[in-house]
This record gives C-alpha cells, sequence and structure tokens, in this order.
C-alpha cells in the first residue's frame, strides 16, 4: 500500500515538471525559427561563400580567357594605318646643283593589312595594300602642284628557320596552365568538403551531446523526486537525497554545458559558411550505420589513375620541358626565310595608277650564328636538364605518398568500422545495465551516487557511438578524396 501511494505521489510530482518542459518547448519554437541546413546546403553555401574557392574560380577564369587570347591571336589579323593629312615645308641642300631649295609637301595615305599567323610551322602570311596621293612644289625647279598617286599590292611570306616552333609552344603552356587552374579548382573543393564536413559533423555531434544530457538531466530529477519521496515516507535516509540533490545539479550543469558548446560549435558553423552569426541554425543530419564495401586495390589504382597532383607534376615536368627547349634556343643558330611578291602602280591621274605596273619580287635568307657565349649556355641547359630530373623525382615521390595515403586511409576506416560493433555492444550493455540497476533503486536496493554513475555510464557510450559513427564518416570521406573514389555510391569523384 506504501509502495502504490508512493508511486502514485511520484507520477503526480512528475507531471508538473514535465508539462512546464512542454511549454516551454512550444513557447521557444513558435518564437524563433531557425533555418535548417542538410549536408549537401551547407557544401552549396560554402562553395560560393568561400574566398579559397572565389580566388581559384577567378584564377581559373584568368587561364581560360589567356588561352582564348591566344587562339584570337592566331585567326587573321586586320589592321588599318591612315594618315588623313600632312604638309611640310622646308629648306633643303640639293647636291646635284650644289643650291638650296625650299620645297612643300602635301601628302595623305592609308595602308590595310591582313596578317596570318601560321601555326603549324610558326611563319606569318601577310597581304597589305597602300595608297599615297602626294603635291609637291619646290623654289628651284619652279614646279608647282606636281601632283602623284602610288598604290601598291604585296604578299609576304616570313618562317623562321633552325629553331622551335614558339607559337605552338606558347599555345601549349597555355593550354597546361588552364588545366593546372582545373585541377587546382577541384582540389580546392575537395578541401571544403572536408573541412564543412567535419564543421557538419561536429555540430551534429554537440546537438546529440545536448540531447543526451537533457535526457540525463531528466533522469536525474526523476531519480530526486523518486528519493524525496521516499525519504518523506521515511524509507531512506536523509543523506540518499543530498546525493540525489548533487546529481540533479551536476546534470544540469554538464547540459549547460553541452548547450555552451553547442552554441559555440554552431558560431563556427556559420563562420565557416560565412553565414550572419546572429541567425539560428539546424542541421538536417542522421547518421546511419551502414558500411560501404572497401576494396584497397581499387581504390589505389583509381588513386593513381585520378589524383590530380600526379597530372599536376606531368604539368610540371612539361613545363620543365618547354623551358629546356626555351633555354636552348639561346645563342642558338638560326635563320628566317623570306619571300614577296607585289604589284607597284604610280601615276599623275588616279585612274590610271594601274595601266603599267611593276613586278616586286623578293626573297631573302638570313642567319643568326653565334660564335661564343664563354659557356653560358651549357651551364643554363645543365641547370635546366636538373630541373626536368628534380621534376620527375618529384613525380615519383607523389606517387608512393599517393598510395600510401590510400593506404593508411583504408587501415583507418576498417579500425572506425570495428569501433562501430564495439560502441554498439558497449551501449547495449551500459542500457541493460542502468535499467537493472534503475530497478533496484526504486525498490531501494541502491543508493542515488550509485545509480547516478550508471546513468553517466550509458550517456558516454551513448555519445560514443555517437563519435564513432561520425569518425567512420570522416574515415570514408578521406578515402574517398584520396582515392578519388566514393564507395558509398560506388562513382568516381569527378572527371576533369
Amino acid at each position: 500500500m506504501i509502495q502504490f501511494d508512493l508511486m502514485k505521489r511520484t507520477s503526480k510530482a512528475l507531471l508538473i515538471p514535465l508539462l512546464l518542459i512542454a511549454i516551454i518547448v512550444i513557447i521557444a519554437s513558435s518564437s524563433s525559427q531557425a533555418e535548417t541546413f542538410t549536408l549537401e546546403q551547407a557544401l552549396d553555401i560554402a562553395f560560393q561563400n568561400s574566398p579559397t574557392m572565389k580566388n581559384a574560380g577567378w584564377n581559373l577564369e584568368i587561364s581560360q580567357h589567356n588561352l582564348n587570347a591566344q587562339k584570337a591571336s592566331l585567326k587573321s589579323q586586320f589592321s588599318l594605318n591612315v594618315t588623313p593629312f600632312s604638309w611640310d615645308r622646308g629648306t633643303s641642300f640639293d647636291p646635284t646643283t650644289s643650291q638650296y631649295t625650299i620645297r612643300e609637301t602635301k601628302s595623305s595615305s592609308a595602308r590595310f593589312n591582313i596578317s596570318q599567323p601560321i601555326k603549324w610551322t610558326d611563319g606569318t602570311l601577310t597581304v597589305s595594300e597602300s595608297i599615297n596621293w602626294q603635291e609637291t612644289s619646290d623654289s628651284y625647279s619652279g614646279r608647282n602642284d606636281v601632283t602623284n598617286y602610288l598604290s601598291s599590292l604585296e604578299l609576304r611570306f616570313s618562317q623562321p628557320i633552325f629553331t622551335y616552333n614558339r607559337t605552338k609552344m606558347r599555345l601549349s603552356e597555355l593550354e597546361l596552365s588552364l588545366e593546372n587552374s582545373q585541377l587546382n579548382f577541384a582540389l580546392q573543393k575537395l578541401q571544403i568538403e572536408r573541412s564543412v564536413t567535419q564543421d557538419f559533423l561536429g555540430l551534429y555531434h554537440q546537438f546529440e551531446s545536448v540531447k543526451i544530457s537533457q535526457e540525463e538531466s531528466t533522469n536525474a530529477n526523476v531519480s530526486y523526486e523518486i528519493i524525496s519521496n521516499k525519504v518523506e515516507a521515511g524509507i531512506s535516509a536523509r543523506e540518499e537525497l543530498f546525493q540525489a540533490d548533487l546529481t540533479k545539479a551536476n546534470s544540469q550543469a554538464n547540459l549547460d554545458n553541452s548547450r555552451n558548446q553547442y552554441e559555440n560549435s554552431s558560431d563556427n558553423f556559420k563562420l565557416a559558411l560565412g553565414l550572419d552569426l546572429n541567425i539560428d541554425v539546424e542541421i538536417a543530419a542522421k547518421l546511419e550505420q551502414e558500411i560501404a564495401n572497401v576494396n584497397l586495390s581499387e581504390a589505389i589504382n583509381h588513386g593513381l589513375k585520378h589524383r590530380m597532383e600526379l597530372r599536376q607534376k606531368d604539368i610540371d615536368i612539361q613545363n620543365a620541358l618547354f623551358n629546356l627547349t626555351r633555354t636552348g634556343a639561346q645563342n642558338e643558330f638560326f635563320g628566317t626565310l623570306n619571300m614577296s611578291w607585289g604589284l607597284t602602280g604610280t601615276d599623275s591621274s588616279y585612274k590610271d595608277i594601274f595601266d603599267s605596273p611593276s613586278k616586286d619580287r623578293g626573297v631573302a635568307i638570313s642567319f643568326d650564328i653565334p660564335l661564343f657565349d664563354w659557356g653560358e649556355k651549357k651551364h643554363r641547359m645543365e641547370a635546366s636538364e636538373l630541373e626536368i630530373e628534380s621534376a620527375r623525382l618529384s613525380a615519383e615521390e607523389q606517387q608512393r605518398q599517393i598510395i600510401l595515403e590510400i593506404r593508411q586511409a583504408y587501415r583507418n576506416l576498417v579500425y572506425q568500422e570495428s569501433q562501430i560493433a564495439i560502441a554498439d555492444k558497449n551501449v547495449e550493455n551500459a542500457r541493460r545495465t542502468y535499467e537493472l540497476n534503475l530497478e533496484r533503486y526504486k525498490s531501494g536496493d541502491l543508493s542515488s551516487k550509485d545509480i547516478a554513475f550508471y546513468q553517466t555510464q550509458l550517456s558516454q557510450q551513448r555519445l560514443s557511438k555517437v563519435q564513432a559513427l561520425i569518425n567512420y564518416k570522416i574515415a570514408l570521406l578521406d578515402l574517398k578524396i584520396r582515392s578519388l573514389w566514393d564507395f558509398s555510391t560506388g562513382k568516381a569523384v569527378l572527371e576533369l
């Protein structure tokens, strides 16, 4: 009868605080609405707001514009040079007559050029047409206003010989620069994904910690009410009430600390995403206990084939080879072949200018022959060759480093998988232990200090399980970044 009355009084005592908690929750939820983020939404925001991603994006655009400009320069270039009017009057000495004469000249001219670079040979083909008008007079001959027209049409071809193709090399360098910018952009994106995922899961851990601390505090309040009723009924010592009160105060302190830690993690999360610190955020996440099927050999093979750092090393080697070619061209023996063909007409009347034009022809070959450079070229070549060897050695070391990283990431993932199984077992054992000892506590066979120990043990094991799931998620992400293969979805991370 006493036991029944005790449980009845305990239920009534618990009803009031539970109602108060429900009212507070309803008021809090209605007074403020927090923005909810999934991991995918958080990543999208971080990609848009991250200064690192913005710089990488700008560098990518710069490389693209430079390549576009170089390609545009390989198309036909049109130019027009116009001198609408020119007047000159001056005194000059005429050696044929040994007299000074005053000459006045009026002229105008226009020249139109079409220049076509030839990428395959590094030559240049130019078509030009010029029109000139000139009116002169001089004091010695007494000629006044002598008018002449001149027009010429010319085709020229200039071709470097015995040297490398500078146009193709420049184009290749810009293409590699663009690819390198694309690789760097993708690498920065993966780093942002790693950082934001860690912040997101850290906030999730603190959120779960608040929930567990809230349940622990509620259980401590229930235990306090139970022991309080027992003390009032005279079936428990008052010292038990003091211990229960201490347990309740510690549980509340733990809850307050968990809330503070959650707010701190929330601020860090908002800062990482570039959000206003004054807004309230919540995360929509549920870590499911799903174990991915991972194959180490596949991870290593895919990583060696697609890791962007290896391609960047290849680009470094190629640039070093370009530098070797450029260095070899210093003080080099090279030549230039120039050929031209044209028509030139002159007359005092513009309409008769091409009645009897002269045919212009020209062929010229010139050579630049270095004689002695005091060993400058030799030393520069040796330095460039060592740069190539250094780049190749760096690429080999990078390959070994990638294999090492993937192997370590795989071992860590296997270890975290085993920790989840251990955490499951520990939580189940701690829950059963707490439930059994709670019955003993209700019947008076266990002290408040002991039940508080089992409650704390259960809370710690539950948090340990949450951390184990987070650690596995991060380990799986680490393997994904290092192998560029997502084993959870069975798809490649990116394709460039």
